[in-house]
């Protein structure tokens, strides 16, 4: 008989269409992973070591199952597994052979390659560091008895899209969907969302929970819709747990993201059906137990998932059974009494190393025996669990039960600090609470999740519950107050640090703090101040509608003593901003914000001043209020100028140098603009947490349409490009859509109307996808301006129209000049030079009244083509305007509005037989120029140029 070659573990072995990498444990059809059983692969491995050699039963099972006797049946099983796996048989193919009387082959020719280092390397990242989306927990270690649940569960995934997984409590459904979420990262390129729902008290924020999860900000009262638009057009396995408790809602939601995203598949984890449209139902049933009947010996007792289960636990824990004895009688009896619920199973089996398999098993009856009746009134779903968390409970000690009590007002995760601020009073050292911590997770009450270099904790769902159910009126209100008083500390020490980063503060133990504090006036004042610590959380996350609903709750329960304090600023402030996003500029976002300044005013903190400030700022020039917009960052620079913070002084050179740009001093706008960002990095970092958007990034692109009038097209479609590309990596909706908007201005300036369209398409599927509403009308504005570019005036002139109602009707005055514009550009172009005419020295006193004179020179231009086309023609009138659109643009130094007026006044000199003055009044302006040669104005009046030069010819 030929020697065994053993697989070397850098060696790939292929044979077929399949490709083996036994270090990996890895079986690939053409280059597609297959799912195979762990004993399945165990067998495949020792075939294929000595392949065209029989190998007999027994080297097979000593090699499959080592230091175990099994019967021939389970190798049997493994081989139909593992054949049904090759396609054995299938279209002539050949892999295993059963040699009659002495065993099995591997028949199938076999080559033997060595996997290049790189490509090792480059293949164990894609598996190891596969990108898992935010929350998808760590793999289990080992599942026991669930191949087939998962079989099943991925095809139906795949078949139909939406699958629910329904059993009791315990029977390890989370475990089987994360399971599953890590088997099919793959099929879904790393797109699998796990978000856990326990985690709430409010089946209205479903829909939030899985925003958040999702990163996608949200921004208005209801964020269905939005999360439906950003879902839409999307590929991912979203995985739902813990459905129960806010089923109606989880429900409601996953049927309508089944129906309205066809590339989104849902596996949801409940103790109960869904119910809705399209979910197939996948009962996960308690693992199967051996059967009550005597001679039951080792072999039988692991063919039983409920029994391999016990064994392996009871192991890992440190006990040594004697399976050959009596102790499978009475490992089985157990299983059988837990019903096989995993839960249930592992805690009997962790009692075992310290009361011994029949002590534990004593224990188990008496208490089983007392709870399973339990209370008439109790879910029967919820009767076998208990029973398992009774007896649990029973088996510690005061100090472990009055820590796990304590512990139950964690909602989801928490660390080993909480923890110890939570549980320790009076009655406990931190010590002993330390102790118990470690006690209760080695007695599986409390599950543990590596976090990076920190390990957190969490008690599962039905001990939580359990646990409440254990502790008193008194526990639970002191272990509910040391809680938010931690969490309050957390935060305000967060917003402290230089490099805090609210966004990693744990909002779903904030929110719950919040909850307790409120209710029934338990602890308004604690509450207040809470909610005024979270606000840079919530703005962090972009969760403005949340964050202004606690900041108007603890605002109303603000006591007297804290009027005029930081935390009425605070949650005056988070009230203005987030209102102004999510409902629009309105006089309450004023006074809330005038408010805030105020008080900040009043406590001499000049650094929140700052930020209130150009908080105004921000309002004013949405409404379109230039002026006081002005008189705002002016404030701000002042204030900025009397404390060293270098923050302050970026952030008020941004506002002046912006306000500068919108009134028309752009050469001073740039060196504002310039001197912002030249500021250390940091000094604008996370702006965005405070300002509503990044401060720093609209910066760029304020100074790309500076460099635009200056007369430098090419760097400002570069810097505008820059500042998108940016933007996008911040993964904040606000500051993408402002990049994006005023980069699409900057490509309409320099006539690159497909870059435009691009952009204002992205701009407004973002805007639909986070509910920005006033953004979507004013997408739809621009859509206009090309219609009209592109010579469909009529339906650009219907859409401009449309957009300016609409922005009118929210407030939103910040591009009302720009859209008046194209809208008098498309009134000419249909014959309505008199309804532009008309429109233009509206907006021209308008701009004038309101402070946004960069437009000024353009406008006069507008206005003189309109009186062109007027019947009859003024063209003196013209003449006239654009002379003083020239002046104008000199004024300012906006050398690109210059050269516009410059080309129409040489058209109209050339046309009248001026041509001598139109050639020298083009060439003086058009002289300057270094850059952006390929751009439609200069490309206008190069051609304007050469036309006056043949006619003087």
């Amino acid at each position: 008989m030929r020697k065994e070659t053993p697989v070397r573990a850098d060696e790939i072995i292929s044979f077929g269409p399949f490709s083996l990498r036994a270090s990996e444990r890895l079986l690939t059809r053409d280059g597609v992973p297959l799912e195979l059983g762990g004993r399945a692969m165990d067998v495949l491995l020792a075939l294929v070591a000595q392949a065209n050699v029989v190998v007999s039963k027994e080297d097979l099972l000593a090699q499959a199952w080592p230091g175990v006797v099994i019967s021939d049946g389970s190798l049997r099983y493994q081989i139909t597994m593992l054949r049904q796996a090759l396609g054995d048989g299938q279209d002539g193919a050949r892999y295993v052979s059963n040699i009659v009387g002495r065993g099995y082959c591997f028949v199938a020719k076999i080559s033997r390659t060595r996997a290049e280092p790189e490509e090792a390397a480059n293949e164990a990242a894609e598996r190891d560091d596969a990108p898992v989306e935010p929350g998808l927990p760590a793999r289990p270690v080992q599942l026991v008895g669930r191949t087939d649940d998962l079989a099943a569960v991925a095809a139906q995934l795949a078949k139909g899209r939406f699958v629910t997984l329904v059993g009791t409590g315990g029977v390890g459904k989370t475990t089987v969907a994360v399971q599953t979420g890590h088997d099919l990262l793959g099929d879904f390129a790393g797109a699998v969302v796990f978000v856990d729902l326990a985690a709430l008290t409010d089946p209205s924020l479903v829909p939030t929970a899985i925003a958040s999860m999702l990163r996608l900000s949200v921004r208005s009262a209801d964020p269905v819709p939005s999360l439906l638009a950003y879902l839409r057009e999307r590929r991912m396995l979203l995985v739902l747990d813990n459905c129960e408790h806010v089923i109606a809602a989880a429900a409601a939601l996953a049927e309508r993201i089944f129906q309205a995203a066809p590339g989104v598949h849902i596996l949801a984890t409940s103790r109960e059906a869904l119910r809705v449209q399209g979910e197939y139902v996948h009962l996960l049933n308690p693992f199967a137990s051996p059967p009550d009947l005597p001679g039951l010996g080792m072999r039988e007792l692991l063919m039983y998932p409920a029994t391999r289960l016990f064994v392996d636990r009871a192991g890992a824990s440190g006990t040594s059974l004697d399976l050959h004895g009596g102790d499978a009688p009475v490992i089985a009896d157990i299983c059988r009494k837990l019903d096989g619920v995993a839960l249930a199973i592992e805690l009997a089996a962790r009692r075992v190393s310290t009361y011994g398999l029949h002590q534990t098993a004593t224990l188990l009856d008496e208490r089983l025996a007392l709870s399973w009746l339990g209370q008439r009134g109790a879910q029967p779903r919820h009767q076998t669990l208990q029973a398992t968390l009774d007896w649990s409970y029973g088996l510690l000690d005061a100090v472990e039960r009055r820590v796990l009590c304590r512990l139950s007002v964690f909602v989801g995760y928490f660390s080993l600090d909480a923890a110890r601020h939570v549980a320790d009073a009076q009655d406990l050292s931190r010590e002993q609470v330390v102790t118990a911590i470690a006690s209760l997770a080695e007695k599986s009450l409390l599950a543990i999740h590596p976090s990076g270099t920190f390990t957190r904790y969490r008690l599962l769902e039905s001990t939580r519950t359990y646990a409440l159910s254990k502790a008193d009126e008194a526990t639970l209100g002191g272990a509910s107050l040391r809680h938010a008083l931690y969490f309050r500390q957390q935060l305000q020490q967060t917003r402290k640090a230089p490099d805090g980063a609210p966004e990693g503060a744990d909002l779903a133990n904030v929110r719950a703090a919040l909850a307790w504090s409120f209710d029934g006036g338990r602890a308004t004042d604690l509450g207040v101040t809470l909610a005024a610590a979270a606000v840079p959380a919530f703005m962090a996350r972009s969760l403005l509608a949340e964050c202004h609903g606690w900041s108007k709750r603890a605002l109303a329960e603000l006591a007297p003593a804290l009027r005029g304090s930081a935390t009425e600023m605070q949650l005056q402030s988070a009230i203005g901003l987030s209102q102004m996003f999510t409902r629009g500029n309105s006089d309450e976002v004023r006074l809330a914000l005038e408010r805030s300044l105020d008080v900040a005013e009043a406590l001499g903190d000049a650094a929140s001043q700052v930020q209130l400030l150009g908080r105004l700022q921000i309002f004013h020039e949405r409404i379109g209020d230039f002026v006081a917009s002005l008189a705002c960052a002016h404030r701000c620079a002042q204030v900025a100028g009397t404390i060293d913070d270098a923050t302050s002084v970026a952030t008020a050179n941004s506002l002046v140098g912006l306000c500068n740009h919108l009134l028309g001093d752009q050469p001073q706008a740039r060196r504002l603009l310039e001197a912002a960002i030249a500021a250390p990095a940091d000094a604008l970092q996370a702006s965005h947490v405070y300002a509503g958007f990044d401060l720093r990034n609209r910066t760029f692109i304020a100074l790309a349409r500076t460099l635009w009038l200056l007369g430098y097209p090419s760097q400002a479609v570069a810097l505008a490009q820059r500042a998108v590309d940016e933007a996008r990596q911040l993964n904040h909706p606000v500051t993408l859509c402002i990049a994006l908007i005023w980069a699409v201005s900057v490509y309409l300036w320099v006539g690159d109307l497909e870059r435009a369209e691009h952009d204002i398409r992205r701009f407004i599927a973002y805007a639909e996808a986070h509910s920005l509403t006033p953004y979507l009308a004013v997408g739809r504005g621009v859509m206009g301006e090309l219609a009209v570019r592109r010579g469909d005036a009529a339906r650009g002139v219907q859409a401009l129209q449309d957009c300016l109602v609409e922005l009118r009707e929210s407030r939103y005055e910040l591009l009302t000049t720009a859209f008046n514009l194209t809208l008098a550009e498309g009134l000419t172009a249909t014959g309505r030079a008199d309804d532009a005419l008309k429109l233009m020295d509206d907006t021209l006193a308008s701009v004038h009244a309101k402070g946004d004179l960069y437009s000024l020179p353009e406008l006069l231009r507008v206005k003189a083509r309109a009186l062109c086309a007027a019947l009859p023609p003024r063209m003196q009138e013209a003449e006239a305007c654009l002379a003083e659109s020239l002046a104008s643009s000199r004024q300012q130094g906006a050398r690109a509005w210059e050269l516009r007026a410059a080309t129409d006044l040489a058209r109209m000199w050339q046309a009248a037989g001026r041509r001598q003055e139109a050639r020298a009044l083009l060439e003086g302006v058009r002289a300057p120029y270094t850059e952006g040669f390929e751009t439609a104005d200069l490309r206008q009046a190069d051609r304007l140029l050469g036309e006056t030069e043949d006619a003087a010819a």
